[in-house]
């Protein structure tokens, strides 16, 4: 088996993966049948709507290295979302790591034309999947420092500054 099989099968599985999950949260879902490169037409991996919002999710995934998209495959995804009726995002998902969404327009843009996630900017930056779902909401250190509760404030400004991990500050709030 090549590398490419492989690889389109670990894709394949992604997307599946991504389905599901949002299935579980109540979405109506579907995975785009020949998404890619068995039709004429550019169709996005996914569509996926819960009765108010509808999404067209192009879904990458990657073992650590850094996730491109070409041009023309952002350029369709918008192109399709727009005609939809939907949001276009990109989904992406690093080994041992959870999806992450962007807006095509938040992504970083090649010399070449072509768009980059690494990890870490997925972790730092991208919507994770309990925000994309509804179940969370994320919230600046900036909306928190008007936040009257005055020790939620110094333990997220604690982490911030490193003197608090992350998961202590979880356990604390």
């Amino acid at each position: 088996m090549t590398a490419t099989v492989s690889a389109n099968r670990k894709g394949d599985r992604r997307e599946r993966e991504l389905v599901n999950a949002l299935d579980e949260k109540g979405f109506a879902v579907m995975r785009a049948p020949a998404s890619g490169s068995a039709t004429e037409r550019e169709l996005p991996d996914v569509l996926a709507g819960d009765g108010d919002t509808f999404y067209a999710i192009e879904a990458k995934s990657s073992a650590g290295d850094p996730i491109y998209l070409s041009g023309e495959e952002v350029e369709a995804l918008l192109f399709f979302a727009r005609n939809f009726g939907a949001k276009a995002r990109i989904a992406v998902r690093f080994d041992r790591e959870d999806w992450y969404f962007f807006h095509p327009g938040d992504l970083y843009t090649t010399d070449a034309g072509s768009y980059r996630v690494k990890k870490e900017t997925a972790l730092a930056e991208g919507t994770d999947f309990p925000e994309f779902v509804g179940e969370t909401e994320k919230v600046t250190l900036e909306e928190v420092a008007t936040d009257p509760d005055e020790e939620r404030r110094e333990i997220l400004e604690a982490v911030r500054d490193g003197h608090m991990s992350v998961e202590d500050a979880l356990d604390v709030l």
